[in-house]
């Protein structure tokens, strides 16, 4: 009898949840959310739960040279992540950009710690071809299952004229985006071009009209500066936000803070914030503004604006936030109010302030028993690319040269395009 009422009891059940399941799919079914073709199609029995089988994710390609790395490149970077479900990018080879541009200023090596930093990348591959090639397209096809490739709307022209992309646009498996505007390699080549052509005061002047974004002007030999066009670089809160996590720390979340200039963003940068990261959940950093840098490293510095440097900071995957002009000292009340629980600071540095006995920014996070030095994984500075670019300055002169006749031709037939 027992037995009886515990089968009625299961079989009410079974019952009212085959309702239930019947009702939910009726109910999508009348939505229009339930494909016609749900039920019996002929002969076969077409299962529920087979229309409701995972999406392919759109994967997406975008490539580049990524040399001197900045936050137009990482913006460009996230404009193609939005056109799909994973971002796969191409990092083009040393060889590949002597033979199309001239030599590069970061090798391959220091360019893919760049690109994989980069938190809107899922996945890079190096040594790729500057131009797309019938035997590439078909390998990112079949082996990397790519969707679509994207490019800027600038062109991009191989030596003999034609379009690198031209096969790409041919397959119909291309996508544009929008080129950002106040920066490109070859502008910031330029900046520190400047640093060789003239230690006077007027050079000095000069320079801060490039790190600050101004019209470029020409020189008195009739030669054009460095063969550079610097554009007006317009911050809006907007792009300030389209690069943050918008996410704050947990109530228990260790907190910590690295401060500096971060200026010609690099890889030094990248793997210093990495290795900060890993001791805590939460990747506080304070950058400098350009008034601090230029008084403690002289009137040529930044080459990059406060604005500029805290794109490219935002968009490393290793950072959760940033204090757009930090100070010089860290105090208490800064340790306070962001609840630091620890202060780093890595051993390959512009300066050795943070050595000193006396007038040491990190006095008192020192004394309260919070501040680490930690062992900087590269022993690359800024003044270390400012010197690749001084000790080849002849060659990077030629190839500004070379580059200013496409940028010159790109800015007169500019056209306004969609996108952000």
């Amino acid at each position: 009898m027992v037995w009886e009422k515990e089968k009625i009891v299961g079989s009410c059940l079974i019952g009212g949840a085959t309702f239930a399941v019947g009702a939910s799919f009726l109910h999508l079914f009348l939505k229009g959310e339930i494909p016609l073709g749900l039920g019996l199609v002929g002969p076969r029995l077409v299962y529920p739960w087979k229309c409701f089988r995972k999406r392919k994710p759109v994967r997406v390609y975008m490539d580049g040279c990524f040399d001197m790395m900045h936050y137009g490149h990482c913006n460009a970077l996230r404009q193609a992540r939005a056109l799909g479900d994973e971002l796969v990018v191409g990092v083009v080879s040393d060889e590949e950009i002597v033979a199309n541009k001239g030599p590069p200023v970061t090798p391959l090596h220091e360019r893919m710690i760049m690109v994989k930093a980069v938190k809107w990348v899922d996945e890079v591959i190096p040594d790729a071809p500057y131009a797309i090639t019938e035997e590439f397209m078909k390998r990112l096809f079949d082996e990397y299952q790519i969707d679509y490739i994207i490019h800027g709307d600038d062109p991009c022209v191989l030596p003999d004229g034609t379009d690198a992309y031209a096969l790409a646009k041919k397959a119909g498996r291309y996508k544009q985006i929008k080129r950002t505007e106040g920066v490109s390699s070859t502008d910031i080549v330029g900046r520190m071009l400047l640093c060789v052509r003239s230690n006077s005061q007027s050079h000095s002047s000069l320079q801060r009209q490039f790190s600050h974004g101004h019209n470029s002007p020409r020189f008195e030999d009739g030669a054009s500066s460095a063969g550079t066009r610097v554009s007006h670089f317009l911050p809006t809160s907007r792009r300030i936000v389209q690069f943050s996590n918008g996410k704050g720390p947990g109530p228990d979340a260790r907190i910590i803070y690295i401060d500096g200039a971060f200026d010609l963003f690099h890889a030094g940068h990248v793997e210093i914030l990495r290795r900060a990261r890993e001791l805590g959940d939460f990747l506080l950093v304070g950058i400098h503004n350009d008034l601090t840098v230029s008084g403690k490293r002289g009137a040529q510095h930044p080459i990059m604006n406060l604005h500029e440097r805290s794109l490219s900071v935002l968009a490393c995957r290793y950072v959760d936030e940033v204090i757009i002009g930090a100070p010089w000292e860290v105090s208490k009340d800064t340790i306070t109010t962001f609840n630091i629980w620890k202060v780093v600071h890595g051993t390959v540095a512009e300066s050795d302030d943070f050595q000193k006995e006396e007038d040491n920014p990190y006095a008192v996070p020192k004394s309260m028993g919070i501040f680490e030095v930690l062992e900087s994984p590269l022993d690359i500075s800024t003044s270390t690319i400012i010197k690749r670019i001084v000790g080849n300055h002849e060659a990077y002169q030629k190839r500004n040269l070379k580059k200013e006749a496409s940028e010159k031709k790109y800015y007169e037939q500019k056209s306004f395009v969609t996108g952000d």
